[in-house]
C-alpha cells in the first residue's frame, strides 16, 4: 500500500528529474515557494527558479554526486536546508531539496 506521506508534514520537500525540471513539491514546499507560484511551479526549470550562483551550486551537486547541507535566517526564522541526488535503480534521476524550521538554540548531542 502506496501512503503519500510526505504530502502534509511540516517540511518542504521540492524534488527535480535529471533534466531539472521540478517533478513534485509536497504541500509544505508549495507555500514555501508560493510567491513563485507554488504547485505551479512543476514542470518549470530549477535553473529558472535560481540565481547564477545557486546554479552553480547545483551543478557541482550533480557533477560530484554530492551533498549540500547549511542553515539560512529569513525573516527572524532559522532553517535547515539539504540538498542532495536522488536515484532510480542505482542511476542518477535528480535532485531533492529538504527545507525545515528549526529553533534558534538547536539542541546538539554526542552520543
Amino acid at each position: 500500500m502506496k501512503t503519500d506521506w510526505a504530502k502534509e508534514i511540516n517540511v518542504a520537500i521540492t524534488v527535480s528529474d535529471h533534466e531539472g525540471n521540478i517533478i513534485e513539491m509536497n504541500d509544505k514546499s508549495a507555500e514555501v515557494f508560493s510567491r513563485y507560484g507554488g504547485h505551479a511551479l512543476i514542470g518549470k526549470k530549477l535553473n529558472d527558479c535560481h540565481s547564477e550562483r545557486s546554479v552553480d551550486i547545483m551543478n557541482e551537486i550533480i557533477r560530484s554526486k554530492s551533498t549540500n547541507v547549511y542553515t539560512i535566517e529569513k525573516n527572524g526564522v532559522k532553517k535547515l536546508i539539504y540538498q542532495c541526488p536522488w536515484y532510480k535503480n542505482g542511476e542518477y534521476a535528480g535532485l531533492l531539496e529538504l527545507s525545515m524550521v528549526i529553533p534558534e538554540n538547536l539542541p546538539h548531542f554526542i552520543r
